[in-house]
């Protein structure tokens, strides 16, 4: 079967700075890929490579088996309509209210009717635990915990087939950020959609993944099935999941 994704040896530079060097990764129809690694990594330009946001120096990018490389900009748009985005902080827009931002791909993307997205919006609203009262306030006034889910009911409210997930529970409580990785596992799995994300936080990647890989320098050091990265035997992977100062990986500690 053709994978939904498939990256094959991209390399990307800014400048003299490497951030990609050779990342090859395929994620299979259906299936959630969580994207591991410390900051300053390229877990970011993966993922914008792969939407297309950023071209790669070299190598391949195929979604569906379309090469994206070097794909003109209306075939792009084509591909990316397909897709769904949760920012790491929600990035909602201020001068819409609740329920137009969830509806903001179904308006302006898909060209919907407002009365119909508005409905399709309360209905995703619900489907992330919030009720149609939320629908008319403004991103100003609801909780860091209530604009994830929002963030996540924009990400589906088109019922992608790809999804991202940039650093969902940044800045949430241990709590919240449980909940938002429950919504996430069982949104995505209702819809059957892929999903790609990044994150630091080792609780979500062993609720949300089912395979998981890690950037170290520009390059994946380890791939596999979530339940096998506790016993992985690679050093740089168990420093960064047991969250240790101690190991292969050296942090820059500026004065």
């Amino acid at each position: 079967m053709t994978p939904k994704i498939k990256m094959t040896d991209v390399h990307k530079a800014f400048g003299p700075k490497v951030v990609l060097d050779g990342v090859t990764l395929e994620v299979a129809k259906g299936e959630s890929l969580v994207i591991i690694g410390g900051s300053g990594t390229g877990k970011s330009v993966t993922i914008k490579c792969i939407q297309g946001l950023i071209k790669p120096d070299s190598g391949s990018i195929q979604i569906d088996g379309r090469e994206i490389v070097g794909m003109g900009e209306r075939e792009l748009e084509e591909v990316n309509a397909q897709t769904g985005m949760l920012f790491q902080g929600a990035a909602l827009f201020d001068s819409l209210n609740i329920w137009e931002n969830v509806a903001f791909g179904l308006i302006q993307g898909k060209k919907m009717k407002r009365a119909d997205a508005k409905e399709i919006a309360i209905e995703k609203l619900r489907q992330v635990g919030l009720s149609p009262d939320v629908a008319p306030l403004y991103p100003d006034e609801v909780s860091g915990g209530m604009k994830k889910r929002i963030g996540l009911a924009r990400a589906i409210a088109t019922n992608p087939e790809l999804i991202f997930f940039d650093e969902p529970t940044t800045g949430l409580d241990p709590i919240m950020s449980d909940v938002i990785n429950d919504l996430i596992r069982r949104c995505v799995s209702d819809l059957g959609s892929t999903s790609v994300t990044i994150t630091h936080d080792m609780s979500s990647v062993r609720k949300i993944a089912d395979k998981v890989a890690m950037l170290y320098k520009g390059k994946i050091i380890w791939y596999g099935p979530v339940g096998d990265i506790d016993r992985s035997g690679d050093p740089y992977v168990e420093q960064f999941i047991n969250g240790r100062a101690e190991g292969p990986i050296q942090m820059e500690i500026r004065g």
